[in-house]
């Protein structure tokens, strides 16, 4: 669960860094004010240069700052504590990452083509005007709702427990430092500083990985450990990917395919990961960044979420001491339920760690932190000004325009730090809120991306009025689950006691089943409009174009990433 700050466990044990440490760290920020100050020598004359990089990032940096982006210090935080509660289950949520792979192989030559900035631009070439400011509104509150005020939560959490530093302190100062450097260079700080974060990341969460299966045995113990924990009346345990129907956090359907709806709408459609696919040089380091960020993103379930089930197994270990720091921190209850759950990650590093190593831990936790603000920071700003501002000052100069996106982000970012006292009265633990929120988010927009690209009989109307009524339906049940009603009724059922993911599944349908009905009664877009943004429509020119960005290499790594997929769906059943 959230809890409220400060905490009693993050007095506990808290990090004696020695001098190797603090020389890790040094290096690590001496690296990234290298960095920061190379790219700030090339100057931006457009506003094209400062978010999108001029459109010259090669696959290697796209592939990073993808996985950067998303890894942010939630995951750490949030991720491993969703582990250490309900084990495999969250798993859905990261696995899918091999849709990056569609985005790729089906949506990169559509946005190639239309030459957009942002995704609500697309929308509008799609669609119409209504629509795209419907999704920039939609995306900034997102951004406000889930990626600021998570990752500033998680990130403040983290540095009090492991250092000690004051929640707001350590929080707000991060925001800053990030917030400079990225100002500074606009989306090549993001780009080149993520190329140094993710292997720092890496790294850092591989040595908690190992020595934490280490400390507590193995594999096979840990999987026999979380596999004795119930986590429901029909029989399934913490190892459990699928679980039953019935299951009130996580019944399969609702897990298998609201994770789906959200892998599709967050890496295909999602502003703040696709303006990285946007800055690739042409068709071919666009799709190959992709497959790389997609093999990346096999990982976070074996270094954050499994951590989290090791860090539980642990407290089960009565002659170990380690296990013993771990039990005065999380706080099992009598069934063993975790109390504290969002310091499984940070006390392990607390209590594994030998020094010089601890070092590289916290790098990789302000690395998780600074690329996840800093791609938030040019994403939001990117929004703000190319789809509102531009849009009602249209003569306005480049760098009048690189201003007022600095001047949004800030706005932003305040409004994020203030919802993280919602989010604390939300009582949920950090990823298990993520995907809540997002699973409200997600339906609507997929759909209508989804219908857009594969249905040239998709309307404008259909599109703007699917936006419009899934936000609307989408808020009311954020609403109805801040206030938490109770009543036999049908609108409490649907708003607030129905499982989240299940909501999702069935928001989505009823969203492609609207789009299509509006669809039938409306007035059919010209196929001037949807030259090249849908299926079937393409020029030879534009398919040849398509077909010469891609080789036999890029099938046999995209069936790669779809067989550990499987393999992983299989051994977790």
């Amino acid at each position: 669960m959230i809890n409220s700050l400060p905490l009693q466990a993050a007095d506990l044990n808290r990090i004696s860094l020695a001098s190797w440490d603090w020389m890790v760290i040094g290096l690590f920020f001496l690296a990234m004010i290298w960095i920061v100050w190379d790219v700030s020598r090339k100057k931006k004359e457009t506003s094209g240069d400062y978010f999108l990089s001029g459109r010259s990032a090669t696959w290697l940096a796209i592939g990073a700052s993808i996985f950067a982006s998303n890894i942010g210090s939630e995951h750490l935080i949030g991720l491993a504590g969703a582990g250490a509660t309900s084990g495999m289950a969250q798993a859905h949520w990261e696995i899918q990452g091999w849709m990056i792979l569609i985005l790729g192989w089906v949506f990169v030559p559509f946005y190639e083509r239309s030459m957009v900035y942002t995704m609500p631009e697309f929308l509008e070439k799609r669609y119409n005007k209504q629509s795209r400011s419907i999704l920039t509104y939609l995306s900034l509150a997102s951004y406000v709702l889930t990626k600021v005020s998570v990752t500033v939560m998680a990130g403040g959490l983290a540095l009090q427990t492991l250092l000690g530093i004051n929640f707001w302190v350590a929080a707000i100062a991060l925001v800053v430092i990030t917030a400079i450097y990225t100002v500074i260079g606009g989306m090549e700080s993001v780009l080149k500083t993520s190329v140094l974060q993710t292997p720092i990341l890496l790294l850092g969460s591989l040595v908690i990985l190992y020595l934490g299966l280490k400390e507590l045995g193995g594999w096979g113990v840990m999987m026999d450990t979380c596999s004795a924990q119930s986590v429901n009346e029909y029989g399934d345990t913490m190892t459990t990917l699928m679980r039953d129907s019935h299951d009130k956090a996580f019944p399969w359907y609702g897990a298998l395919f609201g994770s789906a709806i959200i892998g599709f709408w967050y890496w295909c459609t999602d502003q703040f990961i696709v303006q990285r696919v946007l800055s690739g040089k042409d068709q071919k380091q666009a799709r190959r960044g992709t497959i790389f960020g997609a093999y990346l993103k096999l990982l976070p379930v074996f270094l954050f979420l499994i951590p989290g089930m090791i860090a539980f197994a642990l407290t089960k270990k009565p002659d170990s001491v380690i296990g013993q720091q771990l039990s005065a921190a999380l706080l099992p209850d009598a069934s063993g339920a975790l109390q504290n759950p969002d310091l499984a990650f940070p006390m392990l590093v607390n209590t594994l760690l030998p020094v010089g190593l601890k070092g590289v831990v916290i790098c990789g936790i302000l690395a998780a932190l600074m690329s996840s603000l800093a791609s938030l920071y040019n994403s939001s700003a990117m929004l703000y000004t190319i789809d509102i501002y531009k849009r009602k000052h249209p003569d306005v100069s480049e760098q009048k325009l690189v201003s007022i996106g600095r001047i949004a982000t800030i706005v932003v970012v305040v409004l994020g730090v203030l919802w993280i006292f919602v989010i604390q009265a939300m009582g949920k633990s950090l990823y298990d809120y993520i995907q809540s929120i997002q699973s409200l988010l997600a339906p609507a927009i997929a759909s209508v991306f989804l219908l857009g690209v594969a249905w040239k009989k998709t309307t404008p109307k259909a599109g703007m009025w699917t936006l419009i009524v899934g936000l609307v339906l989408g808020f009311t049940r954020l609403i109805v689950m801040i206030l938490d009603p109770q009543g036999d009724n049908l609108f409490c059922y649907l708003f607030n006691e129905m499982n989240v993911y299940a909501f999702c599944v069935w928001m989505f349908l009823f969203c492609i089943v609207l789009a299509i009905v509006i669809s039938l009664f409306t007035k059919k877009p010209e196929q001037a409009q949807i030259q090249g943004l849908v299926m079937g429509t393409a020029t030879p020119e534009q398919k040849a174009e398509t077909r010469a960005s891609w080789s036999k290499w890029d099938i046999i790594n995209s069936c790669i990433i779809l067989a550990i997929t499987v393999a992983f769906y299989i051994y977790f059943w």
